[in-house]
């Protein structure tokens, strides 16, 4: 999905408004009636009932029929995917959508002509019911492309993302190899020994964040002023998020330019990332630790920086196992866990070898070595400072 920034009007807001409200209503419309079902009583109707049902309702409601029939078809239809990833085991049950926080909808059977480019940084698109509608030309919309969405985030800032991929990036055929190790404090660590750091937001965006949350525990619920001081926090979240996308993307693009295969971490992020707090008869601890690293690790961006690395460099991405590797020495192939002196040093004890334990660690995955418990992979061997070149058999 290739995404951009939409420039409205007042007018065009309230029919794109208008647009999410039956997207929503019809999506919530389908939720109730499955989840109405349960054994013994007649199966929930199919995408195909549905719809006939959804013309029918257009018939007897005005206010719907106002609409886009293809829009609230489109949440029928994205609902029945939603169904099948479920059945899948692929997403979790499909739930219940709310006005403010899953805004958006579907155009599909898009036509050559129904997006155009205006001059250097703006284009149009058409969109039914508010016809054409400008957006910033940020990158050239994919060719081909059959169907786009238009979302509207907690900021109130509106995209319009039109399904199709960009070219991946080409391989600079220079066989290097590249490892990286991702942590909280560092980013990113590379075998070459560089440290990324992922941008997050300032001391005084903090600190406004920390007043206008308690401002917003402090204002009466369904009030305008804590409407507005909502948007304001989410526009502030919504920033941070932008740098680090941004960063994700820079940064994915400059690895898929400089080497031939990228090795990351076999890691499961969403384990990682799940709460400590447990149940009432079998309460966590340190709950708020744990809660704190589960922010670093999402702030970091782990999870995106892999997703779109293999976007843009398909088939040169391996994952390694990443057991012992910040233990593992990468120039003699000893493991020990007294090496790793602390967070950010690490120092062999077997060969005195010292450095970054993150470089260390990201060297180790650069290698791609599998190391067991009892130390050692049964084929240790010095490890290159520099980048390592790939080698034919």
């Amino acid at each position: 999905m290739v995404r951009y920034r939409l420039a409205l009007s007042s007018e065009q807001e309230s029919i794109l408004l208008r647009h999410c409200a039956h997207a929503r209503f019809v999506w919530n419309l389908a939720v109730e009636q499955h989840q109405h079902w349960h054994p013994g009583r007649k199966s929930a109707p199919s995408y195909l009932e549905q719809c006939r049902q959804l013309t029918a309702a257009r018939a007897d409601h005005p206010w719907l029929a106002e609409g886009s029939q293809m829009v609230q078809q489109q949440a029928l239809r994205d609902f029945a995917q939603a169904r099948m990833n479920f059945f899948n085991g692929t997403h979790g049950r499909p739930t219940w959508r709310k006005a403010g926080r899953n805004e958006g909808f579907r155009i599909v059977a898009l036509k050559p002509g129904d997006v155009r480019r205006l001059n250097r940084h703006s284009g149009e698109v058409r969109v039914p019911k508010a016809g054409w509608i400008r957006f910033r030309w940020s990158r050239a919309v994919p060719a081909g492309v059959k169907s786009y969405r238009v979302t509207r985030d907690r900021a109130g800032r509106w995209h319009v993302s039109f399904a199709g991929m960009p070219d991946p990036v080409p391989a600079p055929g220079n066989g290097r190899a590249v490892g990286i190790d991702r942590g909280v404090v560092v980013a990113a660590a590379l075998s070459t020994g560089e440290l990324l750091h992922a941008p997050g937001a300032t001391g005084n965006e903090t600190a406004r964040l920390i007043r206008l949350e308690r401002k917003l525990a402090r204002g009466r619920r369904g009030s305008s002023r804590r409407g507005k001081v909502k948007t304001a926090i989410a526009k502030l979240k919504a920033r941070e998020t932008d740098r680090r996308k941004d960063w994700v993307e820079k940064t994915s693009t400059d690895l898929a330019r400089r080497f031939d295969v990228i090795r990351v971490e076999e890691l499961n992020i969403r384990n990682m990332t799940r709460s400590a707090k447990g149940t009432v008869d079998a309460p966590g601890k340190n709950v708020r630790a744990k809660a704190g690293l589960n922010r670093g690790i999402q702030s970091s961006g782990w999870g995106l920086l892999v997703h779109r690395l293999e976007d843009k460099a398909p088939g040169r991405v391996e994952r390694v196992n990443p057991a012992y590797t910040s233990q593992r020495c990468s120039a003699c192939g000893r493991v020990d866990a007294k090496s790793r002196e602390s967070q950010a040093v690490f120092a062999c004890t077997a060969c005195g070898y010292a450095c970054n334990a993150d470089v260390n660690a990201a060297r180790n995955i650069a290698a791609g070595h599998a190391v067991t418990a009892r130390g050692g992979d049964g084929n240790a061997r010095p490890v290159n400072r520099e980048p390592q070149l790939l080698t034919s058999r």
